[in-house]
Formats: structure tokens, sequence, C-alpha cells
């Protein structure tokens, strides 16, 4: 599946959650996706855990 299609998938959740559950439900759907896309990149392997911890004065050599 190509990214604009999955953008357009997302956009178009927003889009109802917002107009069915008003703002409170389109932060909790934008909330949950954001997780979802970071469950997604440690599963395919582009992220690691060290990633979100490591100090910004360590580098990889």
């Amino acid at each position: 599946m190509s990214m604009a299609v999955v953008g357009m998938i997302a956009g178009m959740a927003l889009g109802f959650a917002g107009y069915f559950g008003g703002f409170g439900a389109f932060l909790l759907v934008a909330a949950l996706g954001a997780v979802g896309f970071v469950v997604g990149r440690f599963l395919e392997g582009d992220m690691e855990l060290g990633d979100f911890f490591r100090r910004r004065d360590d580098r990889r050599r």
C-alpha cells in the first residue's frame, strides 16, 4: 500500500472522529495513530528502543 493511500486513510479517520466525536475524539485518534506508527516502525526494524533513551551528546560511530 502506498504512503499516499495510508495518509488518505489516516486523514479520513481523523476527519470522521472530529466530525462525529468532537475534538476529544480527534485527539484520541491522532494519539493512537501516532502510537501505532511508532510500534509499526519498531516491528519493521526501522527504529530501536535506544533511539528514544540515548542522550543527545552520545553519537553512533
